[in-house]
């Protein structure tokens, strides 16, 4: 046989490959679907086709682009980052345009990615979130600039954890397991009931269902208690997470009855008492002077988190003669707490501000009459100090009627629950 020309220089031994290759899929063709030895799996093979097919547009296309990414340094507005990384004023123009104002409230460490047109024009920007939501900026074929929120859905796992109280509710937490953040969330919940710098014993006890949020199959943090169980010196406090139809979320009891207070009763965590109201005391710089001392210390290392008591409006937040650097935050028109010896205020702590319960307003130093580093906290009721240790707490709004049916129903789901995972651990460690 002739070959055509431009074939007449290929190797024989490709010819050779190329016929064998041939054979084997001819064969394959011929083969019986249903052998069990089938080297093709076509389920699989049509699997594959289908989700190629079905890949979006866009993803395709937002693997193939060029992107830049930087992170946000303390002081840095958008304009700063974008001239740092050579992209025009007017970019930034654009982008404010079309942004609400909080898209472009840039915090440090926060991510940003780009990518620009050979002409250094934004044609895509994120301004990342989390790993579930990113402000997003992309420009059209007329070169208009818009915005979208782009959010996506994370897998929610229910988590059981329990531990048994050795040291402190965080030390042992984390020795059992238990993310930083959760335990944190269980301090808040019954911040109300428990004081976790004097009411904890050994051989207490708590449990819990958490969320853990997966994206991808991967965990990529953790979710707020589902229901909770705390024995504590002989009584057992229950509590459960429950969301309306509004998107409201909070804390009940399983008779329907709100944890939260109005006031926290201790406005740090994880801390001891180092001194308790009381209507005759020496003064501990003063050493010879005896007086009233309307409040309590909270002894605590210097830069420890002061958590405002309650909702209100800061009305004052600067020096107080022996009191040093002072906070005092008005509750309506019956409350009044403050807090003293602060090393600084939070910068959103100023008069004439309000602030929500359990925000931080600053935090523990030794500034004006201190012997050492501790938050002087006091409480008043229609301006009378009273001892914010046995001070009946006001209580908050507990479950409407409207959702009372509904939430009963998921009360009863979860704490069966919770109760079953407490009965399988104990029977564990009794086989053990």
């Amino acid at each position: 046989m002739t070959l055509p020309g431009h074939l007449k220089h290929f190797p024989k031994t490709h010819f050779l490959g190329v016929a064998a290759l041939f054979i084997f899929i001819v064969i394959l063709s011929v083969w019986p679907s249903s052998n069990s030895a089938s080297i093709v799996d076509s389920s699989l093979e049509t699997s594959f086709v289908i989700e190629m097919t079905e890949l979006p547009e866009s993803t395709t296309e937002q693997l193939m682009l060029n992107w830049e990414s930087a992170k946000v340094k303390s002081g840095d507005s958008l304009s700063v980052l974008f001239s740092r990384h050579n992209i025009g004023a007017s970019e930034v123009l654009d982008v404010v345009n079309v942004a609400p104002k909080e898209a472009i409230r840039l915090l440090p460490g926060q991510e940003l990615r780009w990518v620009r047109s050979d002409d250094n024009k934004l044609q895509h920007l994120q301004i990342i979130l989390s790993p579930l939501a990113h402000h997003s900026f992309v420009r059209n074929e007329q070169g208009q600039l818009s915005y979208d929120l782009v959010q996506r859905d994370a897998e929610h796992r229910p988590q059981y954890a329990s531990a048994t109280i050795e040291n402190s509710l965080f030390v042992d937490g984390l020795k059992a397991g238990i993310p930083q953040q959760v335990l944190f969330e269980m301090a808040s919940i019954y911040g109300w009931d428990i004081d976790f710098a004097l009411d904890l014993r050994q051989g207490d006890s708590f449990s819990l269902i958490y969320d853990e949020i997966y994206l991808d199959g991967e965990q990529i943090g953790t979710g707020h208690i589902l229901a909770t169980e705390f024995n504590n010196r002989g009584r057992t406090i229950r509590a459960v997470r429950y969301t309306d139809k509004n998107g409201k979320s909070d804390y009940y009891t399983p008779e329907g009855q709100s944890m939260r207070k109005e006031f926290l009763r201790n406005p740090i965590d994880f801390t001891r008492i180092s001194s308790r109201f009381s209507s005759a005391r020496k003064h501990p710089v003063l050493n010879s002077t005896i007086r009233a001392h309307k409040g309590t210390d909270y002894a605590a290392p210097t830069g420890t988190p002061i958590k405002a008591a309650g909702d209100g409006k800061v009305i004052f937040a600067g020096r107080q003669g022996g009191y040093g650097n002072t906070v005092i935050v008005q509750h309506g028109s019956k409350y009044q707490t403050l807090y003293a010896h602060l090393s600084k205020f939070n910068r959103n702590t100023k008069t004439g501000r309000y602030v929500k319960q359990g925000q931080i307003i600053g935090y523990v130093g030794m500034t004006g009459l201190a012997s050492g580093p501790h938050l002087h906290y006091e409480f008043r009721v229609n301006g009378v100090h009273r001892d914010p240790l046995k001070v009946e707490l006001p209580k908050a709004q507990n479950i409407a009627a409207e959702y009372r049916e509904d939430f009963m129903q998921r009360n009863t789901s979860m704490l069966s629950w919770l109760t079953s995972y407490n009965q399988q651990t104990k029977n564990i460690s009794s086989a053990n």
